[in-house]
């Protein structure tokens, strides 16, 4: 059974800094992309920021030379570096992981969200 834990969530100021980490748990797969998505107050869910296993990057517009995503294959841990935070920024935040099945099966899954909120 796969299970995303994510952490890292909470109140910053604008300007500053957090650091959100999402692992991945279970056995008989294999990571694919790892992404991180938002949900701002009154907003549909938008794609932050994505990684492939190879390493390749994606940034949504809002948030290109302020976030970081990156990887840790070996812990099967995915995190966004959040730097100059704005009260925009703030949202409920969700990974999303790919993976592929030992039979080839290929789904999706979320982690429960944290919080980030960023006060002016």
């Amino acid at each position: 059974q796969v299970q995303l834990v994510e952490s890292g969530g909470g109140l910053a100021q604008a300007g500053g800094s957090l650091r959100l980490s999402c692992e991945v748990s279970g056995s008989g797969f294999s990571i694919n992309a790892m992404a991180w998505y938002r949900t701002a107050p009154g907003k549909q869910r938008e794609r932050v920021a994505i990684i492939t296993n190879g390493g390749t990057t994606n940034y949504a517009d809002s948030v290109k030379d302020r976030f970081t995503i990156s990887r840790d294959n070996a812990k099967n841990t995915v995190y966004l570096q959040m730097a100059s935070l704005k009260p925009e920024d703030t949202a409920v935040y969700y990974c999303r992981v790919y993976i592929t099945t030992g039979r080839g099966v290929v789904s999706d899954y979320w982690g429960q969200g944290t919080q980030v909120t960023v006060s002016s």
